[in-house]
């Protein structure tokens, strides 16, 4: 059964999706607390937040609003964008996320990646692979690295690493479908890997394929607010579970 993960981006602490990661064009979609509401409402029980303005600047930004969606909701939280030291990690952690999402540091200071593996634990951490033209991208998907997918998962996979996300940088946010063999290729190289499909999704049919395609998780968001996805109904089709780190709730 494939975990669904809707998403809410946040800029100026509004909800909002951009399109290839362009921060030029920017849809805003309101508050990320009411947004987040009502997935609780409808049963959902994992949401991904991604502070771009933190993404952009190299360091927590909106921590105010996770702490409101926290402490307000039951849910269960990834959230990535901005952390890059000691400090920011800790303050994710403290504004009540269970999780953090991590890409850019696992390139730039791998050192310090596994630091954090080993000191909150593979269930807390994600590995961010945001991959453009074959290559992993960071700060925001503002640099390309010269870092490959496979080793680069390799790596981490080796050290004890078991949740990936891996975004499509060229699917995200433009509703043409997700990056199914990317995809497959991910998961016939790390059939045990607890991946995270992210980018592209227009509807439930999507979803289907990447369920289909034994794909273990998606995130989506843009196809809610554009209102190209019923939740109730999808998550009819596949009851959500906050996921294989439930404990952590």
């Amino acid at each position: 059964m494939i975990e669904l993960i809707p998403a809410i981006d946040i800029i100026n602490g509004q909800c909002v999706r951009l399109t290839k990661g362009d921060y030029d064009q920017k849809t805003v979609y309101g508050d990320p607390l009411d947004m987040a509401r009502q997935f609780e409402a409808l049963g959902y029980q994992r949401l991904h937040m991604v502070d771009l303005d933190g993404a952009k600047s190299k360091h927590i930004v909106n921590s105010d609003v996770l702490r409101r969606v926290s402490s307000e909701t039951k849910l269960v939280i990834d959230f990535g964008g901005g952390i890059k030291t000691d400090e920011d990690i800790e303050t994710a952690f403290a504004c009540g996320a269970q999780m953090v999402t991590v890409g850019s540091i696992a390139v730039t200071q791998p050192d310090l990646f596994l630091k954090w593996v080993k000191r909150y634990g593979a269930e807390r951490m994600i590995l961010g692979a945001d991959v453009r033209n074959g290559k992993i991208s960071i700060n925001g998907w503002k640099e390309d690295s010269e870092e490959d997918l496979l080793p680069f998962l390799q790596r981490y996979t080796d050290a004890g690493v078991t949740q990936v996300l891996c975004t499509e940088i060229s699917k995200d946010g433009t509703l043409t479908g997700p990056a199914i063999e990317l995809y497959q290729r991910v998961m016939k190289a790390y059939p045990g890997l607890h991946l995270i499909a992210s980018g592209g999704v227009s509807s439930a049919d999507d979803i289907k394929a990447l369920a289909d395609a034994r794909i273990p998780a998606v995130v989506f968001g843009k196809a809610i607010y554009e209102g190209r996805i019923d939740l109730k109904d999808l998550i009819a089709k596949y009851p959500a579970t906050a996921s294989q780190n439930n404990e952590l709730s």
